[in-house]
């Protein structure tokens, strides 16, 4: 059970540095993106997410985390919405919802 838990923060961890590289890929060139901490709190971030997907991977089938990882779809819908203020379609809902339930089949 903890390991669904940490793979939950792990999709949850890649969402979030999603946002941060979003808000860095503001920045006005090469250099002001070098100097953007967003793009280092990302960095950080997906970094972590990949260690803790190393964890996990030592102990559940490959074939059932890659599958729950897609999660972090649900939580790039709904931080995008929160944060980056971005619309959600029906059409994006639908898409999510297929792609989860294409994984809870794979993974279950």
């Amino acid at each position: 059970m903890i390991y669904f838990f940490l793979i939950l923060c792990m999709t949850f961890m890649g969402a979030v540095a999603s946002v941060f590289f979003k808000r860095a890929s503001e920045s006005d060139g090469l250099w002001k993106l070098l100097l953007n901490v967003n793009l280092y709190v990302g960095g950080f971030l997906y970094v972590a997410a990949a260690g803790i997907n190393i964890v996990v991977l030592r102990y559940l089938d490959y074939s059932v985390v890659l599958p729950l990882s897609s999660v972090t779809y649900i939580w790039t819908m709904v931080l995008s919405y929160w944060i980056l203020r971005e619309r959600i379609t029906k059409r994006k809902v639908l898409g999510v919802l297929c792609i989860v339930a294409g994984a809870v089949c794979v993974a279950f």
